[in-house]
């Protein structure tokens, strides 16, 4: 039991500091492409992800495991970081908030098909129920968003949630920021080729809130969140601490409304309130 609550706590931990991920990048996109900033974000996180395994003296893990890392890379360096900065090019970050409330699901599914974990049905009931209420929200929403930005937002969780899954799994091996450290290593001779080739012409251009953005995601949101998060989805369970990024909306759109003047509707409120409570039913029949 003191296990399950202290991955309880260390994913809501990952959640509160994932949730600043969308608003920072749309920020961000503003004055850096999204090719440049995913590939921005993951080498800076890398670097200070190299600088710990040196530090901690960590060894090289088994060669068997590099085939995983490379899909937690695909899915949680390179996939998600791109295709939400890709859609935050056709809606704002509030609209964007709400698919968050997808990822549970799509992390518990692959939790099952990768990880083999087997949930209670009601389960099963409560985290569809979460989904199905963000999804109808999403596509009844008539502002802030668009069809290709959907799209693009419906494929970042998708491979969101497989990086999720694999990386728990391979946690219970390495540890948590061992996983997200040896997959930014991995990704990054690719991302420093991206990079380079799409790096800004005119620098000066760039004004203040854009390199706050990109220091957010690179800090916060590519390395520092993972070392909770992947924690939490070891020591918890993937599909069942998977569940607290229903929660994440919440947050997030405080933070969208907050710091980035966004408006942010009274349904938006009322559905993130309605995923809590999905959330908490999952939570007690994982």
């Amino acid at each position: 039991m003191q296990r399950k609550t202290e991955g309880w706590g260390s994913g809501l931990l990952g959640v509160i500091i994932f949730s600043g991920s969308l608003p920072a990048t749309r920020v961000a996109v503003g004055g850096f492409t999204p090719l440049f900033l995913t590939s921005a974000r993951a080498i800076i996180a890398a670097c200070r992800a190299a600088a710990l395994l040196v530090l901690f003296r960590q060894k090289r893990p088994p060669a068997s495991d590099f085939a995983t890392l490379a899909v937690v890379a695909l899915g949680v360096v390179v996939g998600f970081p791109l295709l939400t900065g890709l859609a935050l090019q056709h809606m704002n970050s509030a609209h964007s908030i709400v698919f968050i409330g997808l990822l549970p699901l799509a992390t518990a599914l692959f939790a099952v098909l990768r990880g083999g974990e087997r949930p209670k049905p009601a389960f099963w009931f409560f985290s569809v129920l979460g989904a199905l209420s963000v999804a109808g929200f999403a596509l009844r929403q008539s502002g802030g968003g668009s069809l290709v930005g959907d799209l693009l937002m419906v494929a970042a969780i998708l491979l969101c949630g497989l990086g999720y899954a694999e990386g728990a799994t391979l946690s219970r091996r390495l540890g948590g920021w061992q996983v997200i450290s040896w997959a930014l290593i991995v990704a990054l001779p690719v991302m420093l080729v991206i990079g380079v080739a799409t790096m800004p012409h005119v620098w000066s251009a760039i004004r203040a809130p854009a390199w706050a953005g990109l220091g957010y995601v690179s800090v916060f949101s590519m390395l520092l969140g993972f070392l909770f998060w992947y924690r939490g989805l070891a020591l918890g369970g993937t599909a069942a601490v998977g569940q607290l990024q229903l929660l994440q909306p919440f947050f997030g759109l405080i933070l969208a409304g907050v710091l980035l003047g966004e408006p942010v509707a009274w349904p938006m409120v009322a559905v993130t309130g309605f995923v809590v409570l999905c959330v908490a039913g999952a939570r007690r029949f994982t």
